[in-house]
Protein backbone atom coordinates (compact mmCIF):
# COMPACT_ATOMS: atom_id res chain seq x y z
CA UNK A 1 0.00 0.00 0.00
CA UNK A 2 2.53 2.08 0.34
CA UNK A 3 4.06 2.60 -3.25
CA UNK A 4 0.37 2.84 -4.12
CA UNK A 5 -0.79 5.99 -1.99
CA UNK A 6 1.03 9.06 -2.12
CA UNK A 7 -0.44 10.65 0.41
CA UNK A 8 0.34 10.41 4.59
CA UNK A 9 -3.56 11.10 5.15
CA UNK A 10 -4.68 7.98 3.19
CA UNK A 11 -2.21 5.89 4.43
CA UNK A 12 -3.46 7.03 8.13
CA UNK A 13 -7.10 6.05 7.27
CA UNK A 14 -6.01 2.72 6.10
CA UNK A 15 -4.79 2.49 9.75
CA UNK A 16 -7.10 3.73 11.55
CA UNK A 17 -9.51 0.42 12.53
CA UNK A 18 -6.08 -1.11 13.64
CA UNK A 19 -4.87 1.75 15.63
CA UNK A 20 -8.45 2.07 17.57
CA UNK A 21 -8.71 -1.25 18.28
CA UNK A 22 -4.54 -1.77 19.36
CA UNK A 23 -4.76 -4.16 16.78
CA UNK A 24 -1.54 -2.44 14.94
CA UNK A 25 1.09 -4.72 13.07
CA UNK A 26 -1.26 -8.04 13.91
CA UNK A 27 -2.80 -8.71 10.54
CA UNK A 28 -1.65 -8.92 7.18
CA UNK A 29 -3.68 -7.02 4.51
CA UNK A 30 -4.42 -8.12 0.68
CA UNK A 31 -7.17 -6.02 -0.82
CA UNK A 32 -8.67 -4.71 -4.21
CA UNK A 33 -10.32 -1.30 -4.85
CA UNK A 34 -11.57 -0.47 -8.22
CA UNK A 35 -13.45 2.74 -9.50
CA UNK A 36 -13.05 6.27 -7.54
CA UNK A 37 -10.24 8.26 -6.63
CA UNK A 38 -7.40 7.72 -4.18
CA UNK A 39 -9.62 9.01 -1.17
CA UNK A 40 -12.50 7.18 -2.07
CA UNK A 41 -10.23 4.11 -2.40
CA UNK A 42 -8.51 4.53 1.08
CA UNK A 43 -11.94 5.00 3.04
CA UNK A 44 -13.17 1.45 1.03
CA UNK A 45 -9.92 -0.49 2.71
CA UNK A 46 -10.87 1.47 5.72
CA UNK A 47 -14.58 0.22 5.46
CA UNK A 48 -13.19 -3.26 4.48
CA UNK A 49 -10.75 -3.49 7.45
CA UNK A 50 -13.54 -2.11 10.01
CA UNK A 51 -15.60 -5.24 8.83
CA UNK A 52 -13.51 -7.84 8.93
CA UNK A 53 -12.06 -7.20 12.18
CA UNK A 54 -15.70 -7.00 13.83
CA UNK A 55 -16.25 -10.16 11.92
CA UNK A 56 -12.94 -11.76 13.37
CA UNK A 57 -13.87 -10.39 16.90
CA UNK A 58 -17.23 -9.50 17.44
CA UNK A 59 -16.45 -7.49 20.92
CA UNK A 60 -14.30 -5.00 18.66
CA UNK A 61 -17.58 -3.45 17.26
CA UNK A 62 -17.89 -1.14 20.51
CA UNK A 63 -14.62 0.39 19.81
CA UNK A 64 -15.40 0.70 15.68
CA UNK A 65 -18.69 2.07 15.76
CA UNK A 66 -18.21 4.90 18.07
CA UNK A 67 -15.28 5.94 15.84
CA UNK A 68 -17.44 5.61 12.61
CA UNK A 69 -15.14 3.23 11.56
CA UNK A 70 -18.66 1.17 9.95
CA UNK A 71 -20.42 3.84 8.34
CA UNK A 72 -20.13 3.52 4.75
CA UNK A 73 -20.01 6.93 3.23
CA UNK A 74 -23.37 7.42 1.06
CA UNK A 75 -22.76 10.14 -1.42
CA UNK A 76 -22.89 9.83 -4.91
CA UNK A 77 -22.36 11.54 -8.28
CA UNK A 78 -25.15 13.14 -8.97
CA UNK A 79 -26.58 12.96 -12.59
CA UNK A 80 -26.07 15.05 -15.44
CA UNK A 81 -29.70 16.60 -16.38
CA UNK A 82 -31.06 17.03 -20.35
CA UNK A 83 -30.85 20.49 -21.31
CA UNK A 84 -28.02 20.81 -18.66
CA UNK A 85 -24.29 20.98 -19.27
CA UNK A 86 -23.48 19.38 -15.95
CA UNK A 87 -25.24 18.21 -12.75
CA UNK A 88 -26.21 21.24 -11.72
CA UNK A 89 -24.06 24.12 -13.53
CA UNK A 90 -27.02 26.33 -16.08
CA UNK A 91 -26.19 28.10 -19.00
CA UNK A 92 -25.82 31.35 -18.49
CA UNK A 93 -29.05 33.53 -17.97
CA UNK A 94 -30.28 36.39 -20.36
CA UNK A 95 -32.58 39.41 -19.24
CA UNK A 96 -33.30 40.42 -22.95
Amino acid sequence: MLDYFHRDFHLEEIAKPFQVTQTLGKFDVWCTVKGGGESGQAGAIRLGISRSLEKFEPSLRKLLKPAGLLTRDARKVERKKAGQPKARKKRQWVKR
